[in-house]
């Protein structure tokens, strides 16, 4: 097996155990991107008397209360088949490409050592390169899932704003829908059909991932499966970023072991977590403007008339987003996504490194065991 596969493998198995661990948070970081908020509706708010506090979005562990109250704990995993698959897929291809790539770079640098241009080392730049090839292929052959992951996770959301603008939601009747919610979700007998059409609320009704699917063709075609690839194409940077400062980090942690008095030792479990948390939370925060600006686009656009909330495009959106909100509109959540990732990202790291270690001692002992074989029968 090459080593390509067991990265690829590796990858895919860590993503998806930090995916299942982690996405309850990237739910509700989804949905606190692609919620819309004009300057001019805070500045009437406050006008009218409104306190600012209690109109604030609500922290990231009241907002998890708050899904599980209306949807129910299927709510937090809203499109977790489909992004168990997504991650299971990006993972894989990244990391499979980016082997490749790595490998090339490092035959290269080694082809430049025995002609004393070089130390033969692969060097940050190369590294970068590496990253950002491996991840544009990952974006593009990916980006349909990730789509269809967001308009799951936030279609509850879009729900509610279509009864806002036909006026069937009203702040009067939250409380009553709150418990009908509730009494559905536990199958109460008091959640019968009649009562929830009397408040103009069916409920959170179940979304698949085929429903996903038929909405976005009716609506854009097959482009529509490519909605946000701009935006997700330049935060190619984000992964490549984060595996420049991990192999960065990790290259000087090697280095310090080498010159103990000890010698070299193996890098632990609980130093990759933290090398791998370390490295992204530096790629979070610099990319993560672009994150909001990918899912506003996959997302349902806003219902109702106002253009403002409506976008066409990656530029568009950045405008209107500058325009009507502010540059705060383009860290909407980033604490709750700066957890979410940075905890996911470590997980993912810890795993894939110790995968591959399994992966390669088994190859090893196997062909430890065939020269065995081999010696004892001639």
């Amino acid at each position: 097996m090459s080593d390509a596969v067991v990265n690829g493998l590796a990858g895919a198995g860590g993503g998806m155990v930090a995916q299942i661990i982690t996405y309850p948070l990237q739910t509700v970081n989804t949905r606190q991107q692609t919620e819309r908020k004009l300057k001019a509706e805070g500045n009437k708010n406050l006008k009218d008397g409104i306190s600012a506090r209690s109109k604030l979005p609500a922290g990231t562990l009241q907002q998890i209360y708050q899904v599980i109250i209306e949807e129910g704990w299927g709510g937090l995993y809203s499109g977790l088949m489909p992004s168990m698959v997504g991650t299971a897929a990006s993972q894989g291809v990244y990391y499979y490409f980016y082997q490749i790539f790595r490998t090339r770079a490092e035959a290269t640098a080694l082809r430049h050592q025995k002609r004393g241009t070089g130390d033969g080392s692969v060097g940050m730049l190369s590294s970068l390169l590496s990253a950002a090839l491996a991840g544009c292929l990952n974006v593009l052959l990916t980006n349909p899932i990730w789509v269809v992951v967001t308009r799951m996770q936030t279609q509850a959301q879009a729900q509610k704003k279509i009864l806002e603008v036909k006026g069937s939601l009203k702040e009067s009747d939250s409380h009553d829908i709150k418990t009908l919610l509730v009494d559905s979700a536990t199958k109460n007998k008091l959640a019968e059909p009649v009562k929830l059409r009397e408040h103009g609320f069916k409920g959170i009704q179940p979304y698949k991932t085929s429903h996903a699917v038929k909405d976005l063709y009716n609506e854009a075609g097959i482009k529509g499966f490519w909605k946000g690839v701009v935006p997700t194409l330049i935060m190619v940077c984000n992964p490549s970023i984060q595996f420049m400062i991990y192999e960065g980090l990790l290259q000087r942690l090697k280095a310090k072991r080498a010159l103990n008095k000890e010698g070299l030792k193996n890098v632990t479990a609980l130093e990759v977590f933290i090398l791998g948390a370390i490295a992204k939370l530096g790629a979070t925060v610099v990319t993560y403007p672009l994150l909001v600006v990918k899912s506003r686009l996959q997302a349902k656009q806003e219902i109702g008339g106002n253009k403002a909330m409506q976008y066409t495009g990656t530029f568009d959106a950045i405008f209107k987003m500058i325009r009507y909100e502010g540059l705060s509109g383009f860290y909407k959540g980033m604490s709750t996504k700066i957890v979410q990732s940075v905890f996911a990202a470590a997980v993912l790291f810890m795993i894939k490194e110790e995968l591959v270690k399994a992966a390669r001692k088994l190859v090893d002992n196997n062909r430890k065991i065939v020269s065995i074989s081999s010696f004892k029968s001639k």
